[in-house]
């Protein structure tokens, strides 16, 4: 069945509800629906409903809501942060990925070692609404703009987040630390890693190390063994 964005879901049934022109050309000229046809619709704050085409017009479908239902958020969040890749390909993968996994909001830093130093939203939004649209997660991420580390780092509670780097010294695996509280926050660095001078800024505002592992990963890789990880540990924690 197609699944279509609707951010706009009406609150009470029964109820019409009209696609935009870009969905409508989809249903209709791609899929070949028409009236009567079954649609789904999500809203990215939880709801999920069943609709029937009344009226297949490729600007404007109209359809008929006839049932609703909402999905409680998880009893935690996942914040993942992370220096943009160079490869746009690649870092367009990483969000794709991450919303299907499932993902609270992704942050995109200016590092000292940050290849790409600018960075553009309006595509990457696109490919999370369409990668929510196929995986049928019930929330849609939320995608921060690009922010300087420090400036980033000033703004956030130190309490839930964790540092993931490659430089010496004593760091914990996240699977043993990721259960705690109601949130989880994981910063990851450039491919050329955190300077020394941003570990010390992270760790002296009492941002914990954390370590992924023994392989040295991309950065895309990383985020989605964060993100997984802390998903992983929730469901077996319970």
């Amino acid at each position: 069945m197609l699944t279509c964005f609707a951010p706009d879901l009406p609150a009470d049934l029964p109820a019409t509800y009209a696609l935009t022109e870009e969905e409508s050309k989809h249903a209709v000229r791609v899929l070949r629906l028409g009236p009567g046809d079954g649609i789904a619709l999500v809203d990215g704050r939880g709801t999920r409903a069943l609709a029937r085409l009344t009226d297949a017009n490729p600007r404007r479908c109209l359809l008929e809501i006839v049932s609703q239902v909402f999905t409680p958020p998880l009893p935690y969040s996942v914040h993942v942060a992370l220096a943009p890749t160079k490869n746009l390909d690649r870092l367009e993968w990483l969000v794709e990925k991450a919303v299907e996994i499932g993902v609270d909001r992704l942050s995109f830093l200016r590092c000292a070692r940050s290849e790409r130093r600018e960075l553009k939203l309006d595509r990457l939004e696109k490919i999370a609404v369409s990668a929510l649209k196929q995986s049928g997660q019930p929330y849609l991420s939320r995608l921060d703009a690009l922010l300087d580390f420090d400036k980033f780092l000033a703004a956030l509670d130190p309490g839930p987040t964790f540092i993931a780097h490659l430089a010496e010294g004593e760091r914990t695996p996240l699977a043993a630390v990721a259960g705690q509280g109601t949130g989880c926050r994981v910063l990851i660095g450039p491919e050329g890693d955190f300077t020394p001078a941003e570990i010390a800024l992270a760790l002296g505002q009492g941002i914990r190390p954390v370590t992924l592992g023994r392989s040295t990963l991309r950065t895309e890789t990383a985020a989605l063994v964060a993100l997984h990880t802390v998903h992983v540990v929730r469901a077996v924690r319970g």
